[in-house]
């Protein structure tokens, strides 16, 4: 319950007695795990490269992540979103909310959601204009969903028409595109705006990634990152591994019947660039007013930034 309290509050925390913190330490994050039954052999992972990068916390070639990371979404995708209601509590809907009040899209804006199979931040958007732009004549601009894993955005497609996501000539106002965030299948400067959500951690090259936001951006364009990040609070930290590697994976088991997949989720988190790190990935790869801001102390974190108004 007190976990529970501390990952909806944004600001600081009082300090715990020090017999609590003895407690959790033993519980802090492992720095290796025992190989997964992941061969990457479907969804892109060929293996066919010397290059090695991180599953989780297995060192595997570069062009069998790809591969495995399917995998993972492939087996999840069907109890994706009543997993992530479980494993965070709910938590997780306050972020995205927060999320897109951040974007603050306007039915002009042409946006990608990259990563977003589901349609949980595409459909938010939507939303968000609706709510703020009123009006009888109110036009939209579709919203595009790019994601690698066709059962993902299968899941997506589902909730069109339970949410009545149509424009006034009867179209979907979601588009669903299978693809790469590495290779995006979109000519340059296509969007205003690119949106990337719980998805930045699970790419093979994320300066790759994020050279190819910056192409598809227009002058100007914003990029907007939300992602799992680096707890530094003393007493969250210790609490917050215990709940990950004792809590989720047996829930992933109990609920997803994958356990396997919701390991890797927590080790990936681990592995995923801490919020300066991504920053100043962010600015090599050419945005400007580059800038993050930590929810739930640094649980999940937000980073934004655009593209220079005289870039091509």
């Amino acid at each position: 319950r007190q976990l529970c309290v501390i990952l909806y509050d944004l600001g600081d925390v009082t300090p715990l007695p020090e017999a609590v913190k003895r407690i959790a330490a033993p519980f802090q994050a492992p720095t290796v795990t025992s190989a997964r039954s992941f061969s990457g052999a479907s969804n892109g992972g060929s293996g066919k490269t010397n290059k090695t990068t991180h599953f989780g916390f297995q060192t595997v070639s570069e062009g069998l992540k790809k591969g495995m990371v399917g995998e993972v979404f492939t087996g999840v995708a069907s109890n994706y979103d009543v997993m992530n209601d479980v494993m965070s509590l709910g938590v997780h809907r306050l972020w995205k909310d927060y999320f897109i009040g951040s974007v603050q899209p306007v039915s002009s804006n042409k946006i990608l959601d990259v990563a977003g199979g589901t349609g949980d931040i595409a459909f938010r958007a939507i939303d968000y204009v609706r709510k703020n732009e009123k009006g009888d004549d109110l036009e939209m601009e579709v919203v595009t969903v790019c994601d690698i894993n066709a059962s993902m955005l299968e899941e997506g497609k589902k909730k069109v028409s339970d949410g009545g996501y149509f424009t006034s000539t009867g179209m979907d106002q979601v588009r669903f595109i299978e693809g790469d965030a590495e290779h995006l299948p979109f000519e340059d400067a296509s969007f205003d705006i690119y949106t990337i959500a719980f998805g930045l951690r699970n790419v093979t090259d994320i300066p790759k990634a994020l050279s190819e936001a910056q192409r598809v951006l227009k002058p100007g364009g914003r990029f907007f990152c939300l992602e799992f990040s680096r707890v530094e609070n003393p007493v969250l930290g210790p609490l917050y591994d215990l709940y990950s590697f004792n809590v989720i994976p047996p829930m992933g088991e109990l609920v997803a019947q994958n356990r396997d997949a919701y390991q890797y989720l927590v080790e990936s988190i681990r592995k995923h660039p801490p919020q300066q790190e991504l920053k100043r990935l962010m600015i090599q790869s050419g945005f400007s007013s580059v800038q993050y801001e930590n929810l739930s102390m640094g649980v999940v974190a937000i980073h934004s930034g655009y593209k220079s108004a005289d870039s091509k």
